[in-house]
């Protein structure tokens, strides 16, 4: 048996522009785009399916018809390093209609939720003095986009 879990996204009729999005976004690589086949409901040529990759995780972008409804119980996390790829993936994402959200989470512009935490955030807050990791999870629920800088403060502060 060939286990393997592959998130479908769903769209209205958006399916490839968002995975371009997203291939372009993360330096990924678009796999395969398949139209419905003739005799469909859909409009001849309409995009079915577009595979892609982005940082290692394939994922399919669904075509269905109607308006996706996406909510926050599913997210999709990504650990910057720095606050230039914070940056870089925060105003991305959020261009062209997103959302900003409390504490590093945003949804894009097709409502899929995302979540840009550096990788010090994590570090940080699971620090054994807790006096320490308290100072840094009070200094990340007021932003929005995580800044490391404050982060930091906050943690050589407590």
């Amino acid at each position: 048996m060939r286990a393997q879990i592959t998130p479908f996204l769903l769209f209205n009729a958006e399916a490839e522009a968002a995975a371009r999005f997203y291939v372009s976004l993360f330096n990924g690589k678009l796999l395969n785009i398949q139209p419905y086949p003739d005799g469909t409901p859909m409009p001849k040529g309409t995009v079915m399916t577009a595979t892609f990759e982005i940082l290692g995780m394939t994922l399919t972008a669904l075509n269905w018809g109607q308006p996706a409804n996406y909510t926050e119980a599913v997210s999709f996390a990504i650990e910057p390093e720095t606050q230039e790829e914070v940056d870089h993936y925060w105003h991305t994402l959020i261009g062209d209609g997103g959302q900003e959200m409390p504490c590093g989470w945003l949804k894009d512009r097709y409502g899929v939720t995302w979540q840009v935490a550096p990788e010090v955030l994590p570090r940080l807050m699971n620090d054994p003095d807790p006096k320490k990791a308290s100072a840094v999870m009070q200094a990340m629920m007021k932003m929005k986009k995580i800044i490391i800088k404050d982060l930091e403060e906050a943690y050589d502060g407590a």
